[in-house]
Protein backbone atom coordinates (compact mmCIF):
# COMPACT_ATOMS: atom_id res chain seq x y z
CA UNK A 1 0.00 0.00 0.00
CA UNK A 2 2.57 2.33 0.94
CA UNK A 3 5.05 1.69 -1.91
CA UNK A 4 1.57 1.86 -4.42
CA UNK A 5 0.89 5.32 -3.12
CA UNK A 6 4.41 6.51 -3.24
CA UNK A 7 3.85 5.24 -7.17
CA UNK A 8 1.02 7.40 -7.71
CA UNK A 9 2.16 9.95 -6.49
CA UNK A 10 5.05 10.63 -7.83
CA UNK A 11 3.28 9.99 -11.20
CA UNK A 12 0.79 12.71 -10.57
CA UNK A 13 3.99 15.07 -9.41
CA UNK A 14 5.00 17.95 -11.91
CA UNK A 15 7.41 19.55 -9.40
CA UNK A 16 10.76 18.18 -8.74
CA UNK A 17 10.60 19.28 -5.12
CA UNK A 18 7.20 17.52 -4.82
CA UNK A 19 9.07 14.18 -5.85
CA UNK A 20 11.82 14.69 -3.79
CA UNK A 21 9.78 14.88 -0.41
CA UNK A 22 7.35 11.97 -1.84
CA UNK A 23 10.54 9.70 -2.10
CA UNK A 24 11.61 10.81 1.27
CA UNK A 25 8.82 10.11 3.31
CA UNK A 26 8.47 7.04 1.45
CA UNK A 27 12.52 5.93 2.93
CA UNK A 28 11.70 7.23 5.94
CA UNK A 29 8.50 5.27 6.58
CA UNK A 30 8.94 2.03 5.02
CA UNK A 31 10.45 -0.89 6.78
CA UNK A 32 13.86 -1.84 5.89
CA UNK A 33 13.07 -4.76 3.57
CA UNK A 34 10.08 -2.96 1.82
CA UNK A 35 12.70 0.12 1.52
CA UNK A 36 15.17 -2.05 -0.20
CA UNK A 37 13.01 -3.32 -2.81
CA UNK A 38 11.80 -0.06 -3.44
CA UNK A 39 14.60 1.52 -3.90
CA UNK A 40 15.53 -1.41 -6.37
CA UNK A 41 12.69 -0.39 -8.41
CA UNK A 42 12.61 3.07 -8.61
CA UNK A 43 16.39 3.17 -9.50
CA UNK A 44 15.21 1.01 -12.70
CA UNK A 45 16.46 -2.88 -11.24
CA UNK A 46 12.98 -4.13 -12.69
CA UNK A 47 12.49 -8.02 -12.35
CA UNK A 48 12.36 -9.89 -15.70
CA UNK A 49 8.86 -10.95 -17.40
CA UNK A 50 7.54 -14.08 -14.76
CA UNK A 51 4.27 -14.59 -16.41
CA UNK A 52 3.87 -13.68 -20.57
CA UNK A 53 0.85 -11.07 -20.68
CA UNK A 54 -1.55 -13.77 -22.62
CA UNK A 55 -1.66 -15.44 -20.00
CA UNK A 56 -2.11 -13.16 -17.44
CA UNK A 57 -5.31 -11.47 -19.13
CA UNK A 58 -6.64 -14.81 -19.74
CA UNK A 59 -6.60 -15.46 -16.04
CA UNK A 60 -7.93 -11.90 -15.45
CA UNK A 61 -10.70 -12.52 -17.90
CA UNK A 62 -11.84 -15.72 -16.49
CA UNK A 63 -12.16 -13.94 -12.69
CA UNK A 64 -13.83 -11.35 -13.98
CA UNK A 65 -16.07 -13.10 -16.50
CA UNK A 66 -15.60 -10.42 -18.85
CA UNK A 67 -16.04 -11.49 -22.77
CA UNK A 68 -12.36 -11.41 -24.63
CA UNK A 69 -14.38 -8.38 -26.89
CA UNK A 70 -14.50 -6.22 -23.46
CA UNK A 71 -10.67 -6.79 -22.42
CA UNK A 72 -10.10 -5.61 -26.43
CA UNK A 73 -11.98 -2.52 -26.63
CA UNK A 74 -10.78 -1.48 -22.88
CA UNK A 75 -7.27 -1.71 -23.69
CA UNK A 76 -7.69 0.42 -26.48
CA UNK A 77 -8.96 3.16 -24.42
CA UNK A 78 -6.41 2.56 -21.53
CA UNK A 79 -3.15 1.83 -23.61
CA UNK A 80 -1.56 -0.37 -20.85
CA UNK A 81 -2.41 -4.11 -20.39
CA UNK A 82 -1.35 -4.11 -16.68
CA UNK A 83 -3.47 -1.32 -15.56
CA UNK A 84 -6.32 -2.46 -18.18
CA UNK A 85 -6.45 -5.60 -15.96
CA UNK A 86 -5.93 -3.49 -12.79
CA UNK A 87 -9.30 -2.03 -13.58
CA UNK A 88 -11.10 -4.78 -14.51
CA UNK A 89 -11.10 -6.96 -11.89
CA UNK A 90 -13.18 -7.05 -8.72
CA UNK A 91 -12.62 -5.21 -5.59
CA UNK A 92 -10.50 -6.99 -2.81
CA UNK A 93 -11.76 -9.27 -0.07
CA UNK A 94 -9.41 -7.79 2.38
CA UNK A 95 -8.61 -4.52 3.91
CA UNK A 96 -4.83 -5.42 4.23
CA UNK A 97 -2.38 -5.76 1.54
CA UNK A 98 0.86 -8.24 1.56
CA UNK A 99 3.95 -6.00 2.41
CA UNK A 100 6.03 -5.28 -0.90
CA UNK A 101 9.06 -7.43 0.65
CA UNK A 102 6.10 -10.20 0.49
CA UNK A 103 4.82 -9.86 -2.80
CA UNK A 104 8.25 -9.80 -4.42
CA UNK A 105 8.98 -13.19 -2.78
CA UNK A 106 6.08 -14.82 -4.33
CA UNK A 107 6.81 -13.10 -8.00
CA UNK A 108 10.34 -14.94 -7.19
CA UNK A 109 8.49 -18.36 -6.43
CA UNK A 110 6.37 -18.03 -9.75
CA UNK A 111 9.17 -19.46 -11.71
CA UNK A 112 9.44 -22.42 -10.01
CA UNK A 113 5.34 -23.24 -9.54
CA UNK A 114 3.71 -25.43 -11.86
CA UNK A 115 0.54 -23.23 -14.18
CA UNK A 116 -2.04 -23.74 -11.96
CA UNK A 117 -0.02 -23.25 -8.73
CA UNK A 118 1.32 -19.66 -10.56
CA UNK A 119 -2.56 -18.92 -11.09
CA UNK A 120 -3.56 -19.87 -7.63
CA UNK A 121 -1.17 -17.42 -6.26
CA UNK A 122 -1.45 -14.73 -8.89
CA UNK A 123 -5.65 -14.67 -7.84
CA UNK A 124 -4.71 -15.09 -4.45
CA UNK A 125 -2.73 -11.67 -4.26
CA UNK A 126 -5.11 -9.81 -6.75
CA UNK A 127 -7.76 -10.93 -3.89
CA UNK A 128 -5.93 -9.13 -1.34
CA UNK A 129 -5.10 -5.62 -3.70
CA UNK A 130 -7.15 -2.61 -4.75
CA UNK A 131 -6.74 -1.65 -8.24
CA UNK A 132 -3.73 1.11 -7.86
CA UNK A 133 -2.05 -1.75 -5.50
CA UNK A 134 -2.61 -4.64 -8.78
CA UNK A 135 -1.54 -1.83 -11.42
CA UNK A 136 1.92 -1.78 -9.86
CA UNK A 137 1.91 -5.40 -9.47
CA UNK A 138 0.73 -6.33 -12.68
CA UNK A 139 3.70 -4.03 -13.79
CA UNK A 140 6.48 -5.97 -12.01
CA UNK A 141 4.81 -9.52 -12.96
CA UNK A 142 5.34 -8.53 -16.74
CA UNK A 143 8.73 -6.70 -16.33
CA UNK A 144 7.38 -2.92 -17.74
CA UNK A 145 7.91 -1.13 -13.81
CA UNK A 146 8.93 2.40 -14.43
CA UNK A 147 8.37 5.59 -13.54
CA UNK A 148 8.94 9.15 -14.00
CA UNK A 149 12.11 9.83 -11.80
CA UNK A 150 15.67 10.08 -12.74
CA UNK A 151 18.02 8.03 -10.33
CA UNK A 152 19.54 11.81 -8.92
CA UNK A 153 15.61 12.29 -8.00
CA UNK A 154 15.95 9.09 -5.67
CA UNK A 155 19.30 9.80 -4.19
CA UNK A 156 17.99 13.28 -3.05
CA UNK A 157 15.53 12.11 -1.58
CA UNK A 158 17.19 9.35 -0.09
CA UNK A 159 19.97 11.87 0.93
CA UNK A 160 17.06 13.78 2.85
CA UNK A 161 15.74 10.63 4.66
CA UNK A 162 18.74 9.39 5.92
CA UNK A 163 20.74 12.12 6.54
CA UNK A 164 23.58 10.81 4.09
CA UNK A 165 25.67 13.00 1.19
CA UNK A 166 24.29 11.89 -1.95
CA UNK A 167 28.35 11.02 -3.38
CA UNK A 168 28.41 8.65 -0.19
CA UNK A 169 24.57 7.23 -1.45
CA UNK A 170 25.68 6.91 -5.03
CA UNK A 171 28.43 5.23 -4.39
CA UNK A 172 27.28 2.32 -2.38
CA UNK A 173 24.50 1.44 -4.89
CA UNK A 174 26.69 1.58 -7.76
CA UNK A 175 27.70 -2.57 -9.07
CA UNK A 176 25.76 -5.16 -7.65
CA UNK A 177 23.01 -5.41 -4.31
CA UNK A 178 20.86 -7.84 -3.27
CA UNK A 179 17.93 -6.10 -1.78
CA UNK A 180 17.26 -7.24 1.84
CA UNK A 181 16.91 -5.34 5.31
CA UNK A 182 20.46 -6.58 6.09
CA UNK A 183 21.66 -4.96 2.71
CA UNK A 184 18.98 -1.70 3.99
CA UNK A 185 21.23 -1.37 6.92
CA UNK A 186 24.33 -1.29 5.44
CA UNK A 187 23.24 1.25 2.72
CA UNK A 188 22.07 3.67 5.55
CA UNK A 189 25.21 3.28 8.03
CA UNK A 190 26.81 6.26 9.01
CA UNK A 191 30.55 3.72 8.63
CA UNK A 192 31.17 1.60 5.76
CA UNK A 193 33.87 -1.18 6.13
CA UNK A 194 37.00 -1.13 3.61
CA UNK A 195 36.16 -4.72 2.48
CA UNK A 196 32.78 -3.73 0.97
CA UNK A 197 34.24 -0.96 -1.09
CA UNK A 198 36.58 -3.38 -2.87
CA UNK A 199 34.42 -4.23 -6.17
CA UNK A 200 32.40 -1.45 -6.31
CA UNK A 201 33.15 1.42 -9.31
CA UNK A 202 32.44 5.12 -8.59
CA UNK A 203 28.91 6.78 -9.45
CA UNK A 204 29.53 7.24 -13.92
CA UNK A 205 30.11 11.34 -15.45
CA UNK A 206 28.10 11.70 -17.68
CA UNK A 207 28.41 14.37 -20.87
CA UNK A 208 25.40 16.78 -22.40
CA UNK A 209 25.18 16.83 -26.06
CA UNK A 210 25.95 19.93 -27.77
CA UNK A 211 23.77 21.83 -29.89
CA UNK A 212 25.26 25.45 -29.87
CA UNK A 213 28.44 26.62 -31.36
CA UNK A 214 31.30 25.64 -29.70
CA UNK A 215 33.01 29.22 -29.19
CA UNK A 216 30.13 29.83 -26.13
CA UNK A 217 32.27 27.95 -24.42
CA UNK A 218 34.83 29.89 -23.96
CA UNK A 219 38.53 29.77 -25.27
CA UNK A 220 39.61 26.35 -26.82
CA UNK A 221 42.94 26.18 -24.75
CA UNK A 222 40.73 25.98 -21.78
CA UNK A 223 39.21 22.39 -23.15
CA UNK A 224 40.70 19.22 -24.06
CA UNK A 225 39.07 17.68 -26.87
CA UNK A 226 39.25 13.47 -27.46
CA UNK A 227 37.64 11.20 -29.79
CA UNK A 228 33.96 10.17 -28.88
CA UNK A 229 34.18 6.34 -29.23
CA UNK A 230 31.77 4.00 -29.95
CA UNK A 231 31.95 1.62 -27.47
CA UNK A 232 30.77 -0.11 -23.99
CA UNK A 233 31.55 2.47 -21.09
CA UNK A 234 33.25 0.91 -18.51
CA UNK A 235 35.45 1.15 -15.22
CA UNK A 236 38.27 -1.18 -15.13
CA UNK A 237 39.13 -1.67 -11.61
CA UNK A 238 42.15 -3.19 -9.86
CA UNK A 239 41.94 -3.71 -5.69
CA UNK A 240 43.26 -5.99 -3.78
CA UNK A 241 44.27 -8.82 -6.23
CA UNK A 242 41.12 -8.36 -8.24
CA UNK A 243 40.60 -7.16 -11.71
CA UNK A 244 36.85 -6.18 -12.57
CA UNK A 245 35.31 -4.66 -15.27
CA UNK A 246 31.80 -2.68 -14.84
CA UNK A 247 29.73 -1.47 -17.50
CA UNK A 248 28.05 1.76 -16.98
CA UNK A 249 24.75 -0.12 -16.38
CA UNK A 250 26.80 -1.23 -13.42
CA UNK A 251 26.93 -4.62 -14.46
CA UNK A 252 30.33 -6.72 -14.49
CA UNK A 253 31.33 -7.71 -17.99
CA UNK A 254 34.35 -9.12 -17.02
CA UNK A 255 33.30 -12.66 -18.33
CA UNK A 256 32.93 -11.31 -21.68
CA UNK A 257 36.05 -9.30 -22.19
CA UNK A 258 38.77 -11.67 -20.67
CA UNK A 259 41.68 -10.63 -22.44
CA UNK A 260 40.94 -6.88 -20.87
CA UNK A 261 40.76 -8.35 -17.49
CA UNK A 262 43.78 -10.22 -17.66
CA UNK A 263 45.67 -7.22 -18.87
CA UNK A 264 44.25 -5.23 -16.21
CA UNK A 265 46.24 -7.30 -13.73
CA UNK A 266 49.10 -5.43 -14.68
CA UNK A 267 47.97 -2.48 -13.29
CA UNK A 268 49.16 -0.96 -10.05
CA UNK A 269 46.47 -2.35 -7.15
CA UNK A 270 43.98 0.45 -6.07
CA UNK A 271 43.59 1.95 -9.16
CA UNK A 272 40.06 2.69 -11.69
CA UNK A 273 40.27 3.58 -14.92
CA UNK A 274 36.71 5.31 -17.19
CA UNK A 275 36.50 4.77 -20.29
CA UNK A 276 35.49 2.36 -23.55
CA UNK A 277 35.58 -1.12 -24.25
CA UNK A 278 36.36 -1.55 -28.36
CA UNK A 279 36.16 -3.96 -31.13
CA UNK A 280 39.89 -3.20 -32.10
CA UNK A 281 42.12 -4.39 -34.41
CA UNK A 282 45.25 -2.53 -36.67
CA UNK A 283 45.18 0.79 -34.57
CA UNK A 284 41.87 1.37 -35.03
CA UNK A 285 38.29 0.48 -33.86
CA UNK A 286 35.56 -2.10 -35.48
CA UNK A 287 32.66 -1.56 -36.44
CA UNK A 288 30.02 -1.66 -33.39
CA UNK A 289 28.28 -4.07 -34.98
CA UNK A 290 31.35 -6.23 -35.00
CA UNK A 291 31.64 -5.52 -30.76
CA UNK A 292 28.49 -6.73 -30.64
CA UNK A 293 28.99 -10.06 -31.06
CA UNK A 294 31.10 -10.12 -27.89
CA UNK A 295 28.08 -8.73 -25.83
CA UNK A 296 25.66 -10.98 -23.99
CA UNK A 297 28.05 -14.35 -24.20
CA UNK A 298 29.37 -16.50 -20.59
CA UNK A 299 32.81 -16.87 -22.39
CA UNK A 300 33.61 -15.66 -25.78
CA UNK A 301 35.59 -18.35 -27.68
CA UNK A 302 38.93 -18.57 -28.16
CA UNK A 303 37.83 -18.26 -31.95
CA UNK A 304 36.04 -15.10 -31.19
CA UNK A 305 38.47 -13.49 -29.23
CA UNK A 306 40.98 -13.57 -32.63
CA UNK A 307 38.19 -12.62 -35.12
CA UNK A 308 36.80 -9.63 -32.83
CA UNK A 309 39.72 -8.78 -30.45
CA UNK A 310 38.83 -6.82 -27.37
CA UNK A 311 40.52 -2.89 -25.94
CA UNK A 312 40.05 -0.82 -23.48
CA UNK A 313 40.65 2.75 -24.38
CA UNK A 314 40.80 4.76 -20.98
CA UNK A 315 40.29 8.54 -21.12
CA UNK A 316 40.15 9.38 -17.15
CA UNK A 317 42.02 7.95 -14.08
CA UNK A 318 39.33 7.87 -10.44
CA UNK A 319 41.52 6.24 -8.29
CA UNK A 320 45.55 5.77 -7.43
CA UNK A 321 46.94 4.33 -4.97
CA UNK A 322 43.90 3.45 -3.27
CA UNK A 323 43.30 7.48 -3.26
CA UNK A 324 40.40 8.81 -5.11
CA UNK A 325 41.66 11.44 -7.74
CA UNK A 326 37.72 12.71 -8.72
CA UNK A 327 38.08 15.60 -6.86
CA UNK A 328 41.48 16.39 -8.67
CA UNK A 329 40.94 18.65 -12.41
CA UNK A 330 41.13 16.65 -15.49
CA UNK A 331 44.45 18.05 -16.52
CA UNK A 332 46.00 15.86 -13.27
CA UNK A 333 43.92 13.20 -13.71
CA UNK A 334 44.59 12.84 -17.94
CA UNK A 335 48.52 13.50 -17.05
CA UNK A 336 48.91 10.61 -14.61
CA UNK A 337 46.68 8.37 -16.95
CA UNK A 338 48.71 8.18 -19.39
CA UNK A 339 52.42 8.03 -17.89
CA UNK A 340 50.47 4.99 -16.31
CA UNK A 341 49.14 3.12 -19.79
CA UNK A 342 52.74 3.92 -20.83
CA UNK A 343 54.27 2.09 -17.83
CA UNK A 344 52.24 -0.75 -18.85
CA UNK A 345 52.47 -0.91 -22.55
CA UNK A 346 49.96 -3.30 -23.30
CA UNK A 347 48.04 -3.21 -26.69
CA UNK A 348 44.72 -4.63 -24.57
CA UNK A 349 44.66 -1.04 -22.52
CA UNK A 350 45.27 2.02 -24.16
CA UNK A 351 45.11 5.79 -23.71
CA UNK A 352 44.65 7.00 -27.49
CA UNK A 353 45.80 10.65 -26.90
CA UNK A 354 43.68 13.33 -26.84
CA UNK A 355 43.63 15.65 -29.94
CA UNK A 356 45.73 18.02 -30.89
CA UNK A 357 45.08 21.76 -28.78
CA UNK A 358 43.78 24.19 -31.97
CA UNK A 359 41.23 26.32 -32.15
CA UNK A 360 37.21 26.22 -32.36
CA UNK A 361 37.62 26.05 -36.17
CA UNK A 362 39.90 23.10 -36.30
CA UNK A 363 38.49 21.13 -33.79
CA UNK A 364 35.05 22.03 -35.71
CA UNK A 365 37.10 20.33 -39.03
CA UNK A 366 38.44 17.30 -37.08
CA UNK A 367 34.86 16.51 -36.25
CA UNK A 368 33.60 16.49 -39.93
CA UNK A 369 35.89 14.13 -40.14
CA UNK A 370 35.19 11.82 -37.47
CA UNK A 371 33.40 9.18 -39.16
CA UNK A 372 35.67 8.47 -41.44
CA UNK A 373 37.78 7.06 -38.78
CA UNK A 374 34.92 5.65 -36.91
CA UNK A 375 34.38 7.55 -34.51
CA UNK A 376 31.17 9.47 -33.15
CA UNK A 377 32.88 13.08 -33.02
CA UNK A 378 34.37 14.68 -30.56
CA UNK A 379 34.03 14.71 -26.36
CA UNK A 380 35.17 18.24 -25.29
CA UNK A 381 35.89 18.36 -21.55
CA UNK A 382 37.15 21.73 -19.08
CA UNK A 383 40.72 21.16 -18.12
CA UNK A 384 40.06 22.06 -14.80
CA UNK A 385 36.52 19.97 -14.20
CA UNK A 386 36.89 17.28 -11.36
CA UNK A 387 34.94 14.12 -12.34
CA UNK A 388 31.82 14.39 -11.14
CA UNK A 389 28.21 12.16 -10.91
CA UNK A 390 25.29 11.63 -13.64
CA UNK A 391 25.30 15.02 -15.98
CA UNK A 392 26.43 18.23 -14.32
CA UNK A 393 25.82 20.97 -17.21
CA UNK A 394 29.06 22.69 -18.32
CA UNK A 395 31.97 20.89 -17.88
CA UNK A 396 31.83 18.20 -20.10
CA UNK A 397 30.50 17.97 -23.74
CA UNK A 398 29.79 15.43 -26.70
CA UNK A 399 29.68 17.25 -30.08
CA UNK A 400 28.66 14.22 -32.32
CA UNK A 401 29.17 14.20 -35.90
CA UNK A 402 26.03 15.52 -37.88
CA UNK A 403 23.34 12.20 -37.88
CA UNK A 404 22.17 10.97 -40.92
CA UNK A 405 18.81 12.21 -41.79
CA UNK A 406 15.89 10.63 -44.37
CA UNK A 407 12.75 11.38 -45.44
CA UNK A 408 10.38 8.56 -44.55
CA UNK A 409 6.56 7.65 -44.12
CA UNK A 410 4.27 6.87 -41.72
CA UNK A 411 2.95 3.18 -41.71
CA UNK A 412 2.19 1.98 -38.63
CA UNK A 413 1.54 3.44 -35.35
CA UNK A 414 0.93 1.49 -31.88
CA UNK A 415 -0.06 3.30 -28.37
CA UNK A 416 2.40 4.34 -26.25
CA UNK A 417 2.51 3.45 -22.66
CA UNK A 418 2.69 5.37 -19.31
CA UNK A 419 1.36 8.95 -19.79
CA UNK A 420 1.12 8.16 -23.57
CA UNK A 421 -1.46 5.05 -23.24
CA UNK A 422 -4.35 6.14 -25.43
CA UNK A 423 -2.36 7.46 -27.86
CA UNK A 424 -0.80 6.09 -31.05
CA UNK A 425 2.97 7.51 -30.48
CA UNK A 426 4.99 4.86 -31.66
CA UNK A 427 5.16 5.03 -35.25
CA UNK A 428 6.68 2.64 -38.10
CA UNK A 429 8.43 4.33 -40.88
CA UNK A 430 9.12 3.54 -44.57
CA UNK A 431 10.81 4.53 -47.79
CA UNK A 432 10.24 3.18 -51.34
CA UNK A 433 12.00 0.37 -52.79
CA UNK A 434 10.09 0.69 -56.34
CA UNK A 435 6.03 1.27 -56.13
CA UNK A 436 6.25 -0.66 -53.03
CA UNK A 437 6.81 0.98 -49.21
CA UNK A 438 9.08 -0.90 -47.20
CA UNK A 439 9.41 -0.48 -43.17
CA UNK A 440 13.31 0.95 -41.88
CA UNK A 441 13.23 2.21 -38.92
CA UNK A 442 11.09 2.81 -36.01
CA UNK A 443 11.02 5.59 -33.60
CA UNK A 444 8.58 7.36 -30.91
CA UNK A 445 10.65 10.94 -30.01
CA UNK A 446 10.54 14.20 -31.32
CA UNK A 447 7.21 15.40 -31.62
CA UNK A 448 5.10 17.99 -29.64
CA UNK A 449 2.44 17.10 -27.46
CA UNK A 450 0.12 19.33 -30.23
CA UNK A 451 1.53 17.09 -32.78
CA UNK A 452 1.15 13.76 -31.32
CA UNK A 453 -2.21 13.98 -30.93
CA UNK A 454 -2.62 15.29 -34.24
CA UNK A 455 -0.76 12.31 -35.55
CA UNK A 456 -3.00 10.67 -32.91
CA UNK A 457 -6.61 11.91 -34.64
CA UNK A 458 -5.24 10.79 -38.37
CA UNK A 459 -4.13 7.21 -37.29
CA UNK A 460 -7.82 6.81 -35.82
CA UNK A 461 -9.43 8.62 -39.08
CA UNK A 462 -7.13 6.72 -41.89
CA UNK A 463 -6.58 3.08 -40.51
CA UNK A 464 -6.10 0.65 -43.27
CA UNK A 465 -5.69 -2.36 -41.00
CA UNK A 466 -5.58 -3.72 -36.92
CA UNK A 467 -3.05 -6.21 -36.20
CA UNK A 468 -3.33 -6.47 -32.92
CA UNK A 469 -2.56 -3.14 -30.98
CA UNK A 470 -1.06 -2.10 -34.11
CA UNK A 471 -2.83 -0.01 -37.33
CA UNK A 472 -1.35 0.26 -40.71
CA UNK A 473 -2.53 3.64 -41.78
CA UNK A 474 -3.18 5.23 -45.36
CA UNK A 475 0.81 6.73 -45.93
CA UNK A 476 0.32 10.52 -46.27
CA UNK A 477 1.95 11.74 -43.61
CA UNK A 478 5.88 12.19 -44.07
CA UNK A 479 8.89 12.93 -41.34
CA UNK A 480 12.29 13.27 -41.38
CA UNK A 481 14.39 10.80 -39.27
CA UNK A 482 17.19 11.25 -37.95
CA UNK A 483 19.77 8.14 -37.12
CA UNK A 484 23.17 7.67 -35.95
CA UNK A 485 24.70 4.49 -38.06
CA UNK A 486 23.62 2.26 -40.57
CA UNK A 487 24.49 -1.34 -41.88
CA UNK A 488 23.26 -4.04 -43.65
CA UNK A 489 21.01 -6.73 -42.07
CA UNK A 490 19.57 -10.02 -43.24
CA UNK A 491 17.53 -10.20 -40.12
CA UNK A 492 15.42 -6.74 -41.28
CA UNK A 493 13.01 -7.10 -44.59
CA UNK A 494 14.33 -4.08 -45.63
CA UNK A 495 18.55 -5.31 -45.32
CA UNK A 496 19.25 -2.32 -43.44
CA UNK A 497 19.12 -1.63 -39.68
CA UNK A 498 19.37 2.02 -39.02
CA UNK A 499 20.56 2.93 -35.23
CA UNK A 500 18.92 5.13 -32.65
CA UNK A 501 16.55 6.20 -34.99
CA UNK A 502 14.35 9.44 -34.22
CA UNK A 503 11.77 11.72 -35.05
CA UNK A 504 13.57 14.94 -36.31
CA UNK A 505 10.48 16.94 -37.68
CA UNK A 506 6.91 16.46 -39.36
CA UNK A 507 7.37 17.36 -43.32
CA UNK A 508 4.60 18.85 -43.80
CA UNK A 509 5.38 20.32 -47.07
CA UNK A 510 6.76 16.79 -49.12
CA UNK A 511 4.00 14.79 -50.67
CA UNK A 512 5.11 10.70 -49.79
CA UNK A 513 6.28 10.14 -53.63
CA UNK A 514 9.21 12.68 -52.71
CA UNK A 515 10.00 10.29 -49.29
CA UNK A 516 13.42 8.52 -49.70
CA UNK A 517 14.20 5.43 -51.65
CA UNK A 518 15.45 2.27 -50.27
CA UNK A 519 18.40 2.72 -52.67
CA UNK A 520 19.31 5.75 -51.11
CA UNK A 521 19.47 4.32 -47.37
CA UNK A 522 21.79 1.63 -49.43
CA UNK A 523 24.55 4.19 -50.50
CA UNK A 524 24.79 5.52 -46.46
CA UNK A 525 26.59 1.50 -45.88
CA UNK A 526 29.37 2.42 -47.49
CA UNK A 527 29.96 5.80 -46.08
CA UNK A 528 29.76 4.92 -43.04
CA UNK A 529 32.58 3.02 -41.84
CA UNK A 530 31.51 2.89 -38.20
CA UNK A 531 29.10 0.47 -39.31
CA UNK A 532 29.50 -0.71 -42.29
Amino acid sequence: ERFARCFADLDASTRTGDKVAVLAEYFRSAPPADAAWGLAFLTGRRPKRALPARRLAEWALAASSLPDWLLAESLEQVGDLGECLALLLSDPTTSSPPALHVLVERLLSLAALADDERRALVERTWGELDASQRLVWHKLLLGSFRVGVSQALVLRGLAQATGLPTATLAHRLAGQWTPSAAWWATLVASEESADAQVARPYPFFLAHPLHADPATLGPAADWQAEWKWDGIRGQLIRRSGEALLWSRGEEPIAHQFPEVVAAAVALPDGTVLDGEVMAWRNERPLPFAELQKRLGRKQPSLRLQRDVPAAYCAYDLLEIGGVDWRARPLRERRARLEALIVALDSSRIRCPAALPAGGWDERARLRTGSRDLGVEGLMLKRLDSPYGMGRTTGTWWKWKVDPYAIDAVLVYAQHGSGIRAGLYTDYTFAVWDGEALVPVAKAYSGLTREEIAEVDRFVRAHTVERFGPVRSVEPQLVFEVHFEGIRASTRHTSGVAVRFPRIARWRRDKPPAEADTLATLRTLIADDPVRA
